[in-house]
């Protein structure tokens, strides 16, 4: 700040409008009326600040429009940052202001000041810094710590972000025990989600502070909000195969006018989705390299906890990736085995991001009758996998194999680490259920039979 206007005589507007080399002499006599304005509010302040920075919008927007006046805010910044340079001014009103708000640009501050309550529109536009608060610093290194181990770290991360905000918007709580910060914290929200999070985030702050002191006891984890979390978590949709056949007729004549290739575009989505079980991202990752239609398998790459897999396909998926990649080649679709395999004319990439493929396939699942047209009630797409684990299991009851003996094999096919998160998918139908009661009887009454009779 400064207690004085630097200029006077104004001829430092004069030296700077001559540095700037405007050729156009509406543009110099622009420039020179916004500067001579400016200084003549700032003349009647004792201090280069906000209030200065206020008056001088509130005269202008006497004589300007709203746009045009926001325009004219950055020939004042070009001249408060030339100031600076100069050392005539000692700091930037505006640049403090987007400091306090943790803000890049200068323009949602001008916006900010020239609103009808510049201080409640400025309290609105303040962001609080990344790992701001008392225990950022810790924070951050540990953020830092696990990602040069190889861990994406994005949720733990974000969830410790959140939780430094929290801190830095209740300055009360900094100076308290860790305990009552996280007391405070789970009390914020009453949502079971908000439950799981305050719970992981006990976890994540324990292993911090067991990392920095190892004297400092291990918690045990509380199952209880993932287990209320769970029962309240809707049930998953499972499609029979009568479904899925419905869905791929609708796929087949998917409206596109403008996108010939699309329809069977969407088609191949849907068949891969549910006879291979891929999730979105992974859909959405395959190239044109990935499929080999010689062996029938596809390599699914670098997907949840970096891991990548090749799937054997059965031969009626092979014929129908065959007869996709021939109307790809036919549609002028690149044939760079790094291009994307779904393939479209738009974008830069020129390949569908999973947002566009979860957009597509829940439209033939809405034009299918399964979904409303509007909302996000009724079937996900994630659900096409929860179907393909259920129908498959459906298929080993009926074969007569003991879906135990195959569960660990699955789980590979799926991408899962180990068994337990194949479990999760596993939805029980009234025509599992049935199925499962029959092999119970064949296989498993006839032994608890046995037992009883030896020990009779």
């Amino acid at each position: 700040m400064t207690a004085r206007w630097p200029d006077p005589d104004r001829t430092i507007i004069d030296h700077h409008l001559t540095g700037l080399g405007l050729r156009s002499m509406k543009s110099r006599t622009c420039y020179r009326q916004v500067l001579h304005g400016f200084q003549d509010v700032a003349e009647h302040h004792s201090e280069l600040g906000q209030d200065v920075l206020v008056a001088w919008l509130r005269v202008s927007a006497e004589c300007w429009a709203a746009t045009t006046l926001l325009h004219r805010t950055r020939i004042v910044d070009r001249f408060l940052d030339h100031l600076l340079i100069t050392e005539a001014i000692e700091r930037n009103p505006v640049t403090t202001l987007r400091e306090a708000c943790s803000i890049k640009q200068c323009m949602p501050v001008w916006r900010a000041l020239a609103s009808h309550d510049p201080e409640k529109a400025l309290a609105e536009l303040r962001r609080p810094r990344p790992f701001g608060s008392v225990l950022g610093e810790v924070l951050a290194e540990h953020v830092a710590l696990m990602r040069n181990r190889g861990y994406k770290y994005t949720s733990q991360s974000a969830r410790l972000l959140r939780f430094d905000q929290f801190l830095q918007l209740n300055p009360a709580l900094q100076e308290q025990p860790v305990g009552v910060m996280l007391t405070h914290w789970a009390a914020a929200k009453s949502t079971r989600n908000h439950a799981v999070e305050c719970e992981n985030l006990r976890r994540t702050l324990t292993k911090i502070f067991r990392h920095r002191d190892p004297s400092i006891p291990s918690r045990r984890p509380d199952p209880r909000p993932q287990k209320d979390v769970v029962k309240q978590w809707r049930k998953p949709h499972i499609y029979s195969p009568a479904d899925i056949r419905r869905m791929l007729d609708v796929a087949r004549s998917f409206p596109s006018p403008r996108s010939p290739l699309r329809p069977l575009t969407i088609y191949t989505m849907l068949v891969l989705a549910y006879c291979a079980g891929l999730r979105r991202g992974e859909l959405a990752r395959l190239d044109l390299g990935d499929i080999n239609l010689q062996s029938g398998t596809i390599t699914v790459r670098q997907t949840k906890f970096f891991k990548t897999r090749i799937l054997p396909l059965p031969a009626s998926v092979v014929v129908e990736l065959r007869a996709y990649i021939k109307a790809r080649r036919r549609a002028g679709a690149s044939q760079d085995p790094c291009a994307g395999l779904f393939w479209h004319e738009q974008g830069r990439t020129r390949r569908y991001t999973p947002e566009m493929i979860t957009w597509l396939l829940t439209n033939v699942t809405r034009r299918a009758g399964f979904k409303p047209l509007q909302g996000r009630t009724g079937p996900r797409v994630h659900d096409l996998r929860h179907s393909m684990v259920v129908n498959r299991i459906l298929e080993w009851y009926k074969a007569g194999i003991n879906p135990q003996d195959r569960l660990p094999f699955l789980a590979t096919y799926l991408g899962h680490r180990d068994i337990n998160s194949t479990l999760v998918y596993i939805t029980v139908t009234q025509d599992l259920l049935h199925h499962a009661s029959e092999r119970f009887r064949a296989v498993g009454a006839p032994c608890l039979d046995l037992g009883q009779g030896v020990r009779s």
